[in-house]
């Protein structure tokens, strides 16, 4: 490695970073991580943190879980790569999705498609999802529907069902017939509805009159996130994704659940789409599958939909998508390894424990300060501050002031995350009760320093 004076006189001078400004990246350079051990990470100056943010969603199992990253030096060695495209495949790609069938039977979830990562997931999912109903004679379903305030991935096709503008605006035209509907966010919606039983019955009063007013038979999929994340941890009321499941299948809507973040047991269960009771038609998930430590997706496929596909005799059924890196046999066996270890450690239930703990030290931090307006939880190790400089009118707070926030929870021993003006915490799910108490203190740190 270059030593540290090199590091910091290049940093962010030759690269540009992923959802940042390159001129804010070259005036604020960011922290140089170059060490994890268990739950925390270590800058280039030595300074060691509790990891907040878990990588981004995805560092489950922390950065020392040995048996993934023996699998992966191990198949480096025995076979580092070959295409699973027609005509080939590998063993360990073939272990996987049996043990993939297994974890994901409650859900309904049969058959993989394996991908590099969340984004490609969704792209494939929706893909398929206008396949099957052309595959069944329905051309003419062609459109999605999704969430405003969901994030589903950086591609073109998931970015046109996004429902930020931060992904979309500097990218338009995207895909035309995308539409949006209101997210059970009680805090900002468009109903003034603060209670979530209540938002939840009008939202999906909403996206049922606009499957109406497109006409059911030109739409495809809805797509959705069990508890959104990356819009700022959104966590919905219990009748939610069952009333959009129920409202799916009444009128033949294929329903994609994008697991990308909740698979694996953020949400403290197995997958979001179980906390909730919901069987999905499709499920994309990515992120822990491999503990982040190798780029790696699988979207899950229900029976119904595969029988569809498996059954055609047109031709109309084949394939047409795919990855060079889709089934990797390296990640493959990290998946296989990390699945056996999450389940060995059965992260769910520490998730729900210290998600509820997080959860209670944010209200606390809530009823301390007036520039927190909203603190989101309650699914696992799934939270979020969302800042304002006045609760009145929820004006959002500036970005230097919550940059500052940020910075000082750093230097006082956590890392978290900023996106727009909330504050998420994801840490891994192997987190203890210190570690909580410490990114609690951190925060109050950083919000006392404002």
């Amino acid at each position: 490695m270059k030593d540290s004076n090199f590091l910091k006189e290049n940093n962010a001078r030759h690269l540009w970073h992923p959802m940042a400004h390159p001129a804010d990246s070259l005036a604020n350079p960011p922290e140089i991580i170059v060490g994890g051990d268990g739950v925390t990470i270590t800058d280039v100056d030595g300074r060691t943190v509790v990891d907040g943010v878990g990588g981004l969603w995805n560092v489950n199992l922390g950065y020392s879980c040995q048996p993934v990253k023996d699998a992966i030096r191990d198949q480096l060695d025995r076979l580092p790569y070959y295409s699973i495209f027609r005509g080939t495949t590998n063993d360990l790609v073939i272990e996987l999705s049996w043990m993939l069938r297994e974890f994901f039977a409650p859900d309904g979830l049969s058959r993989a498609f394996f991908t590099s990562g969340g984004s490609d997931g969704v792209e494939i999912a929706l893909r398929l999802a206008r396949q099957y109903h052309k595959v069944r004679g329905e051309a003419g379903r062609v459109k999605f529907l999704s969430l405003k305030k969901g994030y589903h991935g950086t591609h073109t096709l998931g970015a046109s069902v996004n429902g930020n503008a931060n992904f979309r605006t500097q990218y338009e035209p995207l895909m035309p017939g995308c539409h949006h509907i209101p997210s059970p966010y009680t805090y900002r919606n468009p109903f003034d509805e603060t209670d979530p039983e209540r938002l939840a019955q009008l939202c999906l009063a909403a996206l049922e009159d606009e499957i109406k007013f497109q006409d059911p038979s030109t739409i495809a999929a809805m797509i959705m996130e069990p508890v959104l994340g990356a819009g700022g941890v959104i966590p919905p009321h219990e009748s939610f994704m069952p009333g959009v499941r129920e409202i799916c299948s009444k009128y033949s809507i294929l329903l994609v659940a994008d697991e990308v973040i909740t698979a694996y047991g953020r949400t403290g269960a197995w997958s979001g789409s179980r906390r909730f009771g919901v069987q999905p038609d499709m499920a994309v998930t990515a992120k822990a599958i491999t503990n982040g430590y190798f780029p790696f997706g699988a979207v899950m496929i229900s029976d119904a939909v595969s029988e569809v596909f498996e059954s055609d005799t047109s031709g109309k059924g084949a394939i047409g998508s795919g990855y060079t890196y889709s089934g990797h046999p390296v990640g493959a066996a990290a998946a296989i390894a990390c699945l056996k270890e999450t389940e060995r450690l059965n992260v769910k239930d520490n998730a729900a424990a210290r998600g509820q703990q997080l959860f209670e030290g944010l209200k606390r931090l809530g009823s301390k300060y007036d520039l927190i307006g909203d603190v989101r939880g309650g699914y696992g190790l799934m939270c979020a501050l969302e800042l304002v400089s006045d609760r009145a009118t929820k004006s959002p707070i500036g970005k230097t002031t919550i940059g500052n926030v940020q910075k000082t929870a750093y230097d006082a021993g956590a890392m978290v995350r900023v996106s727009g003006n909330n504050i998420i915490l994801s840490p891994p799910l192997i987190l203890e009760e210190d570690d909580v108490e410490t990114i609690v203190s951190a925060l109050d740190r950083g919000l006392k320093a404002v």
